[in-house]
């Protein structure tokens, strides 16, 4: 995008939506329950032999949607997928999705791909690095999009920013937006001891579009990033102290393994409503911020 113009406004997603994974698709389309919008995994949809354009027509018919993928590479050294971004494109235009979102990692080496989300440094390199790519994304796809922080269970021996320093740099920079996953900051302060909560002071609100919440699953001396849990009291923790520095951030409940009942996500999609609703959302700045943290440190205490 040429310097000086605007990206295009996406229509409003708002509330406390679901990631919609397959086995609760023909529940959903039964009953049509009350959630405000539904997040598909992108990659999930562009496998072959995958999912129903049938199921997608239908759901987008229904409900506002987002996409969410994890195949992209982001943070790779691999050039990037242009086919795959291809696909992105026609199946957002095909579903109607509001945006795309992706993972701030890579997940692939000389093609080799390790079916995980691999951590960058937090280096003044990868940051250039994986600002020129979003760029390149963005340009390419036209719109904006999402990036999300992820979980790790290393750390790299140089490392020349904090977390949520390095998030909001890549953000300005590439003028793109932020996916905030919450338990993923969570899950990286008990591996390595920082602070979710700097990390969400880092971070600019007008840039902060969505909200993860998930579960993790406690493993022999860390946390697992597992997806197959309940939201855990710190993370609803500090899903109060972000909505408050932030604002009603759209909010999303992502359960991937050992799938619950749908009810079960309706009753976390609830809880995360109830917060969303009752929550005083102030915004950090000045006197203010200083009179907000100490309210929410109370709190806690």
């Amino acid at each position: 995008m040429k310097r000086g113009e605007q990206w295009p406004v996406p229509s409003t997603i708002a509330g406390v939506g679901i990631g919609l994974r397959t086995p609760h698709i023909p529940e959903v389309l039964d009953t049509t329950p009350a959630i405000p919008w539904f997040e598909l995994l992108a990659d999930n949809w562009l496998a072959a032999g995958g999912l129903s354009l049938d199921y997608l027509h239908a759901v987008s018919e229904r409900y506002p949607l987002t996409l969410h993928g994890v195949g992209l590479s982001l943070g790779g050294s691999d050039p990037l997928d242009l086919g795959y971004l291809a696909n992105i494109k026609r199946l957002k235009e095909r579903c109607g999705a509001v945006w795309y979102s992706e993972h701030l990692c890579f997940s692939q080496f000389r093609r080799h791909h390790y079916h995980d989300l691999c951590p960058l440094p937090f280096t003044h390199e990868a940051l250039r690095h994986v600002i020129e790519r979003i760029r390149k994304v963005q340009d390419f796809l036209g719109e904006q999009i999402l990036i999300e922080n992820v979980s790790s269970y290393l750390r790299y021996r140089v490392s020349q920013f904090g977390e949520g320093e390095f998030l909001a740099r890549v953000a300005e920079g590439a003028d793109c937006l932020l996916l905030v996953d919450l338990n993923n900051l969570y899950v990286n302060q008990i591996n390595h001891g920082q602070d979710a909560r700097r990390v969400i002071d880092c971070l600019p609100a007008q840039r902060v579009r969505e909200i993860h919440l998930a579960g993790y699953q406690e493993k022999a001396g860390f946390l697992l990033d597992a997806h197959n849990h309940p939201v855990a009291e710190p993370v609803w923790w500090l899903y109060n102290y972000a909505l408050r520095r932030w604002g009603q951030v759209a909010t999303l409940i992502e359960w991937d393994h050992d799938l619950p009942p749908w009810s079960v996500l309706m009753g976390e999609q609830r809880q995360a409503t109830d917060y969303h609703a009752s929550t005083l959302c102030k915004h950090s700045s000045g006197a203010l911020g200083a009179e907000l943290r100490a309210e929410l440190e109370a709190e806690q205490s």
